[in-house]
């Protein structure tokens, strides 16, 4: 590693897809008490608490696998005496060598930290002594309380309609919305990077006969069954959405059309070697890989056609769109 970036006046890491810490500088093993050795081919969560693993695995992964880059994410990094690190991250998504990295800067926050805490512990004291010599000040007081419950109650009530808004209200995965505003950033990333992708449209075989012969409530259980075990077979980096009825879709980053066909075979062979209850169900799959003369539309439509071609010719069946070429 670069002298000048080892013992910069920041902290830097770099980690691979799934995690694993690359390459550290000095100055970061220094800030955590540790010997570089002892964090290379680490996962970075390992050196977090639970909270910080549930923050970082819930935002930091998909924020930056989706728009390339995170910027002033606070959270804690655990040193080796176990105390907690508050740190200012910056993160930024880069492929090397055909290899996907997520290189970080962390800055530590300590003494911004303690200023705010004496900051509001001075607040706290001068609105208790203001409360005790005037009485209308605890009204507002209170007033404010309830002002701040009541904005913790809205902050939480927007966040629940943004989720709901992106989530399928049957199977929970993400709904057709949250699908087309992925395609759109992996496309713009293909654009930037030439990370290829690749577009997966699957559809149950025979579906209807199902709603006919045993009804809509197992027809849902069938529906939520599959989501259940494309979520399971699927990566941390894919995007698996349910795109309407019958049919669900799957962004699956870092694949080509040379190595694309044998992952749709491994969900069409899951799918049919698993029972769904009392019932066996199969799919058919269509894909597209992204090329540089694409939009959203011609590469839905390419995984459409396809999807077309192994319903007419037989169902169960994974077609790419460019075995018709």
């Amino acid at each position: 590693m670069d002298n000048q970036l080892d013992f910069a006046p920041c902290g830097y890491f770099s980690i691979s897809s799934s995690g694993i810490i690359r390459s550290a500088n000095r100055t970061l093993a220094n800030m955590l008490t540790y010997e570089r050795d002892e964090m290379l081919g680490k996962h970075i969560e390992s050196f977090m608490s639970v909270t910080n693993k549930l923050f970082f695995h819930t935002y930091f992964y998909p924020f930056i696998q989706l728009y390339g880059h995170v910027n002033e994410i606070f959270l804690s990094l655990r040193a080796s005496n176990q105390l907690d690190v508050p740190v200012l991250l910056n993160g930024i998504r880069q492929e090397r060598d055909g290899e996907v990295f997520m290189d970080c800067v962390v800055v530590e926050m300590r003494k911004r930290l303690e200023h705010e805490k004496d900051i509001l512990h001075t607040k706290k004291r001068l609105e208790e002594l203001y409360q005790a010599t005037n009485e209308a000040n605890k009204k507002l007081e209170l007033l404010h309380q309830e002002y701040e419950i009541k904005q913790q109650e809205l902050i939480h009530i927007n966040h629940q309609l943004e989720t709901l808004a992106l989530t399928d209200p049957l199977t929970g995965l993400r709904n057709r919305r949250f699908f087309q505003e992925s395609l759109q950033a992996n496309i713009a990333m293909f654009h930037r990077t030439q990370l290829s992708f690749s577009l997966f449209i699957l559809d149950i075989d025979r579906f209807k006969s199902i709603n006919d012969t045993y009804g809509h409530p197992v027809g849902d259980l069938v529906l939520t069954g599959l989501a259940q075990l494309l979520k399971a077979e699927s990566r941390e980096i894919d995007t698996v959405a349910r795109y309407g009825g019958e049919e669900f879709v799957l962004i699956v980053p870092n694949t080509t059309y040379e190595n694309v066909k044998p992952i749709a075979e491994r969900y069409r062979s899951k799918i049919e070697a698993t029972p769904m209850g009392d019932l066996r169900i199969t799919a058919s799959i269509g894909i597209a890989t992204i090329t540089p003369e694409d939009t959203e539309l011609t590469l839905i439509g390419k995984a459409d056609q396809a999807l077309y071609d192994s319903k007419t010719n037989g169902r169960n069946r994974v077609t790419h769109a460019e075995d018709k070429a």
